[in-house]
């Protein structure tokens, strides 16, 4: 058999239950999800997946939101309501 490690990390709660249950309907247990994780990191020697950073909290983005809500506040601009645009239309 082979010999084996813990490893121990944190995470949110809710994310936990969320990783367990998923795992659970996958037929295998978080350490095997965690374990095939690490056997593919290894051998491709990357984060098997695209990591970024949502661009709605960009620099960029917080700034020119800032801005509107500045222009709203002083009265140079006006919000209005319309109707969503379905995606599909």
């Amino acid at each position: 058999m082979m010999q084996t490690v813990n490893v121990n990390f944190r995470m949110d709660p809710s994310l936990k239950k969320s990783m367990e249950s998923t795992c659970q309907e996958l037929g295998m247990s978080m350490t095997t999800a965690f374990t095939i994780f690490a056997k593919k990191v290894t051998r491709e020697k990357r984060i098997p997946f695209d990591v970024s950073v949502d661009p709605f909290y960009s620099d960029k983005n917080i700034r020119y939101l800032a801005d509107i809500a500045s222009d709203v506040a002083a009265g140079r601009a006006h919000l209005s309501e319309h109707t969503l645009i379905d995606a599909d239309e």
